[in-house]
């Protein structure tokens, strides 16, 4: 993509999981005119993880008994098959979505900026001005990552700590035992990770995510980190702190001080761990949608902007109702429905989605979405 004005039917705002994916389904269904823009490269939410983290869902290569891998983002792939791997960390999963957008020839342009999007009228195309040059398109599908917009707020002082996603290895942390604010996945993920390396962690959180129980993964600690926390603990070095809230961090000295809702203090000797999550990508372009949440936007039954018509949301930010698509398994479903309208807008055949829903990858019925477990 060069420098001027481009005019296209779709484009595509994030080259990660989501962005790539849905490139995909475009292809299948012989939508050509699109591209896909990205600030900085292929997969690099994924590139920013942590050197220790893994994916949390196991890869397998199934497709041979038509079961597609639960981290694969289109059909016919396997990150399993790709880089050899059940969990892959976040350098290993980038490296499968370059081989995707390779093998795809997929239209990408890195370093390009996505300075403001903006439409005169619901009936002229968006008018994207980026660091590249501006694009006009019928389309907009929002794809941003999360690892690059961390939650750092929430309390008095949450400056002061270091954020998860500030961390390139936890080897590589100076000093000794860390706090930890937080009890979900990357809370327990640097709790595990600093007592691999000899550490000892205290983690934080008032709902004790760790003790909850159902059967929605969005909600839960996965499997997988619930084994690896029970060996930390186990080990000794990692202790769970739970039904107390962290309301306040000050410096203390050469040290950090932690306040609590009950009146309690702890002195911390090392900067805390925030493990608050992430805000995600679509508050950039807050004013182009409503909000159920502070952080999800409000979507109809197609995940489009409820207020701007032609602005679709594809990835982890994707919620209907009650029913939470934060793993690529579960968003990767929805990227048939954003297609199936805007091929049907733009007079094309989706006879190829057929394909999709005979995988697994367009669920459009979510009453069949039962949050129930048998035993």
């Amino acid at each position: 993509m060069t420098n001027g004005t481009r005019t296209l039917d779709v484009v595509i705002v994030g080259a990660g999981a989501a962005g790539l994916g849905f490139a995909v389904t475009l292809r299948h269904l012989g939508i050509e005119n699109f591209g896909i823009l990205d600030r900085a490269a292929v997969g690099a939410s994924f590139l920013r993880w942590p050197r220790q983290t893994r994916f949390i869902t196991p890869s397998f290569t199934s497709n041979q008994f038509g079961l597609l891998d639960l981290n694969a983002v289109c059909l016919e792939t396997s990150p399993a098959y790709s880089v050899g791997t059940e969990h892959p960390t976040g350098t290993e999963y980038a490296a499968y979505l370059q081989g995707i957008a390779e093998h795809f020839e997929l239209p990408i342009a890195t370093g390009a900026d996505v300075l403001s999007i903006t439409r005169k009228t619901r009936h002229q195309p968006f008018r994207l001005e980026t660091s590249r040059g501006e694009i006009r398109a019928r389309f907009v599908v929002w794809a941003g990552g999360e690892m690059q917009y961390p939650q750092t707020g929430g309390f008095r002082g949450a400056e002061l700590c270091l954020h998860y996603s500030e961390v390139t290895s936890w080897d590589d942390l100076a000093g000794g035992e860390r706090c930890i604010i937080g009890g979900a996945e990357s809370g327990v993920d640097a709790a595990v990770a600093l007592a691999a390396a000899g550490r000892q962690a205290l983690v934080f959180d008032r709902e004790e995510p760790w003790n909850r129980r159902g059967s929605d993964p969005s909600q839960l600690l996965s499997p997988f980190s619930r084994a690896r926390l029970h060996s930390a603990v186990e080990s000794g070095r990692v202790t769970l702190c739970g039904g107390c809230a962290v309301t306040g961090v000050r410096r203390n000295g050469n040290g950090y001080q932690l306040a609590f809702e009950d009146g309690e203090v702890m002195d911390c000797a090392e900067k805390p761990i925030l493990a608050t999550g992430f805000v995600g990508s679509a508050s950039l372009v807050r004013s182009l949608f409503d909000w159920q949440h502070e952080n999800f936007p409000l979507l109809t039954e197609n995940d489009e902007s409820t207020v701007t018509r032609g602005l679709f949301l594809v990835g982890p930010q994707v919620r209907q109702g009650n029913l939470i698509f934060c793993f690529i398994y579960k968003f990767r479903q929805r990227f048939a429905v954003v297609a199936n309208q805007i091929a049907r807008r733009l007079r094309v055949s989706t006879e190829p989605l057929k394909w999709y829903r005979r995988h697994g990858m367009y669920l459009d019925d979510l009453s069949c979405c039962e949050d129930a477990c048998a035993c």
